[in-house]
Protein backbone atom coordinates (compact mmCIF):
# COMPACT_ATOMS: atom_id res chain seq x y z
CA UNK A 1 0.00 0.00 0.00
CA UNK A 2 1.83 3.67 -0.95
CA UNK A 3 2.81 5.44 1.82
CA UNK A 4 0.69 8.54 3.16
CA UNK A 5 0.53 11.14 1.20
CA UNK A 6 2.15 9.15 -1.96
CA UNK A 7 1.23 10.38 -5.68
CA UNK A 8 0.22 7.55 -6.62
CA UNK A 9 -2.34 7.12 -3.44
CA UNK A 10 -6.13 7.00 -5.24
CA UNK A 11 -8.30 9.15 -3.32
CA UNK A 12 -12.14 9.07 -3.32
CA UNK A 13 -13.75 11.93 -4.62
CA UNK A 14 -17.46 10.52 -4.58
CA UNK A 15 -19.47 7.64 -4.65
CA UNK A 16 -23.07 6.87 -7.75
CA UNK A 17 -25.96 6.41 -5.27
CA UNK A 18 -28.43 6.60 -7.91
CA UNK A 19 -29.56 6.99 -11.27
CA UNK A 20 -31.12 10.32 -12.03
CA UNK A 21 -33.88 10.36 -14.84
CA UNK A 22 -33.89 7.87 -17.85
CA UNK A 23 -31.02 9.43 -20.13
CA UNK A 24 -27.93 7.92 -18.44
CA UNK A 25 -27.58 11.25 -15.22
CA UNK A 26 -26.29 9.75 -12.01
CA UNK A 27 -26.59 11.23 -8.56
CA UNK A 28 -22.91 11.45 -6.75
CA UNK A 29 -22.04 12.39 -3.13
CA UNK A 30 -19.00 13.96 -3.32
CA UNK A 31 -16.64 14.23 -0.91
CA UNK A 32 -14.88 17.30 -2.08
CA UNK A 33 -14.74 20.47 -0.57
CA UNK A 34 -17.33 21.77 -2.82
CA UNK A 35 -19.56 18.97 -4.56
CA UNK A 36 -19.39 20.76 -8.49
CA UNK A 37 -15.36 20.37 -8.00
CA UNK A 38 -16.04 16.09 -8.10
CA UNK A 39 -15.32 16.77 -12.22
CA UNK A 40 -12.19 19.43 -11.83
CA UNK A 41 -9.20 16.70 -11.61
CA UNK A 42 -9.69 14.83 -14.75
CA UNK A 43 -10.82 11.46 -15.52
CA UNK A 44 -12.27 8.90 -12.60
CA UNK A 45 -11.05 5.99 -12.00
CA UNK A 46 -12.34 2.47 -9.74
CA UNK A 47 -10.46 1.77 -6.72
CA UNK A 48 -8.08 -0.62 -8.71
CA UNK A 49 -7.10 2.32 -11.09
CA UNK A 50 -8.52 1.89 -14.18
CA UNK A 51 -9.47 4.53 -15.84
CA UNK A 52 -13.54 4.85 -16.07
CA UNK A 53 -14.74 8.14 -17.50
CA UNK A 54 -14.34 12.20 -17.16
CA UNK A 55 -17.34 13.47 -15.19
CA UNK A 56 -19.34 16.28 -16.72
CA UNK A 57 -21.67 17.47 -13.75
CA UNK A 58 -25.19 19.04 -14.58
CA UNK A 59 -26.22 20.64 -10.84
CA UNK A 60 -25.92 20.39 -7.62
CA UNK A 61 -28.42 18.80 -5.49
CA UNK A 62 -28.37 18.29 -1.50
CA UNK A 63 -25.36 15.86 -0.74
CA UNK A 64 -23.57 16.09 -4.10
CA UNK A 65 -24.35 16.56 -7.56
CA UNK A 66 -25.99 15.07 -10.01
CA UNK A 67 -23.85 14.30 -13.62
CA UNK A 68 -22.99 12.25 -16.71
CA UNK A 69 -20.29 10.68 -18.14
CA UNK A 70 -19.48 9.25 -22.02
CA UNK A 71 -20.85 5.87 -22.52
CA UNK A 72 -23.89 5.75 -19.96
CA UNK A 73 -26.83 6.93 -21.64
CA UNK A 74 -29.91 5.17 -20.08
CA UNK A 75 -30.94 4.75 -16.86
CA UNK A 76 -30.14 1.05 -16.67
CA UNK A 77 -26.43 1.85 -17.11
CA UNK A 78 -26.76 4.60 -14.48
CA UNK A 79 -28.32 1.88 -11.96
CA UNK A 80 -25.46 -0.15 -12.56
CA UNK A 81 -23.23 2.14 -11.39
CA UNK A 82 -25.04 2.96 -7.75
CA UNK A 83 -22.23 1.86 -5.07
CA UNK A 84 -19.23 2.53 -6.87
CA UNK A 85 -16.86 4.83 -5.94
CA UNK A 86 -14.92 7.48 -8.25
CA UNK A 87 -11.21 7.99 -7.57
CA UNK A 88 -8.28 9.65 -8.83
CA UNK A 89 -4.85 9.93 -8.21
CA UNK A 90 -3.48 12.24 -5.19
CA UNK A 91 -1.32 13.79 -7.13
CA UNK A 92 -4.07 15.77 -9.57
CA UNK A 93 -5.06 16.76 -6.17
CA UNK A 94 -4.26 20.48 -4.69
CA UNK A 95 -1.84 20.00 -1.85
CA UNK A 96 -3.62 20.39 1.37
CA UNK A 97 -2.94 23.33 3.60
CA UNK A 98 -1.47 23.49 7.37
CA UNK A 99 -3.35 21.30 9.22
CA UNK A 100 -5.39 19.71 6.53
CA UNK A 101 -5.02 16.81 5.27
CA UNK A 102 -6.80 13.77 3.02
CA UNK A 103 -8.53 11.08 4.39
CA UNK A 104 -6.00 8.68 2.55
CA UNK A 105 -3.41 10.00 4.24
CA UNK A 106 -3.89 8.48 7.17
CA UNK A 107 -4.10 4.94 6.02
CA UNK A 108 -1.25 3.27 7.41
CA UNK A 109 -0.20 5.72 10.16
CA UNK A 110 0.47 4.38 13.34
CA UNK A 111 -2.16 4.71 15.90
CA UNK A 112 -0.70 5.21 19.53
CA UNK A 113 -2.05 6.12 23.08
CA UNK A 114 -1.03 9.76 24.76
CA UNK A 115 1.60 7.83 26.39
CA UNK A 116 3.39 6.64 23.70
CA UNK A 117 1.76 2.78 23.62
CA UNK A 118 1.03 1.73 20.61
CA UNK A 119 -2.10 0.81 19.79
CA UNK A 120 -1.62 -0.58 16.24
CA UNK A 121 -1.95 1.31 12.43
CA UNK A 122 -4.97 2.96 10.55
CA UNK A 123 -5.99 -0.01 7.90
CA UNK A 124 -9.64 2.41 7.25
CA UNK A 125 -12.05 5.22 7.18
CA UNK A 126 -15.53 4.57 6.94
CA UNK A 127 -18.71 7.43 6.68
CA UNK A 128 -21.66 5.55 6.81
CA UNK A 129 -23.48 9.19 7.19
CA UNK A 130 -23.22 10.35 10.66
CA UNK A 131 -19.52 10.95 10.81
CA UNK A 132 -16.58 9.23 9.96
CA UNK A 133 -15.04 5.99 11.85
CA UNK A 134 -11.33 5.15 12.30
CA UNK A 135 -10.49 1.49 11.61
CA UNK A 136 -7.18 0.06 13.67
CA UNK A 137 -5.68 -2.96 13.65
CA UNK A 138 -4.57 -3.47 16.77
CA UNK A 139 -1.16 -5.36 17.85
CA UNK A 140 -3.33 -8.78 18.57
CA UNK A 141 -5.10 -8.53 14.80
CA UNK A 142 -8.83 -6.79 16.63
CA UNK A 143 -10.04 -4.26 14.81
CA UNK A 144 -11.11 -1.38 16.75
CA UNK A 145 -13.72 1.33 15.36
CA UNK A 146 -13.89 4.94 16.80
CA UNK A 147 -15.03 8.33 15.72
CA UNK A 148 -12.69 10.26 13.99
CA UNK A 149 -13.29 13.00 16.16
CA UNK A 150 -10.63 15.46 17.12
CA UNK A 151 -11.65 14.25 21.33
CA UNK A 152 -10.81 11.07 20.23
CA UNK A 153 -7.64 11.97 17.25
CA UNK A 154 -6.48 15.32 19.18
CA UNK A 155 -3.12 14.87 17.03
CA UNK A 156 -2.23 14.36 13.75
CA UNK A 157 1.61 13.97 12.35
CA UNK A 158 2.04 12.94 8.92
CA UNK A 159 5.42 13.36 8.78
CA UNK A 160 5.89 10.94 11.69
CA UNK A 161 3.62 8.61 10.22
CA UNK A 162 1.64 8.41 13.53
CA UNK A 163 -1.77 9.63 15.08
CA UNK A 164 -2.63 9.68 18.70
CA UNK A 165 -5.63 8.08 19.79
CA UNK A 166 -7.82 9.27 23.02
CA UNK A 167 -10.30 6.24 23.25
CA UNK A 168 -13.58 6.74 24.56
CA UNK A 169 -14.69 5.67 27.72
CA UNK A 170 -17.01 2.93 25.99
CA UNK A 171 -14.64 1.51 23.76
CA UNK A 172 -11.99 1.31 27.38
CA UNK A 173 -14.67 -0.46 29.00
CA UNK A 174 -15.86 -2.94 26.52
CA UNK A 175 -12.21 -4.14 26.45
CA UNK A 176 -11.45 -4.56 29.76
CA UNK A 177 -14.86 -6.70 30.06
Amino acid sequence: MPGPGRPDRLVRLAVVTAPHGVRGAFRLRCFTEQPENVAAYGPVCDERGHELFALEVLHRVPGGVVARAPGIADRDAALALKGRGLYVPRARLPEPGPEEFYLEDLLGLEAVEPSGRRLGRVVALHDHGAGEILEIETEAGELLDLPFTRAVVPEIDLEAGRLVIVRPSEVVAERAA
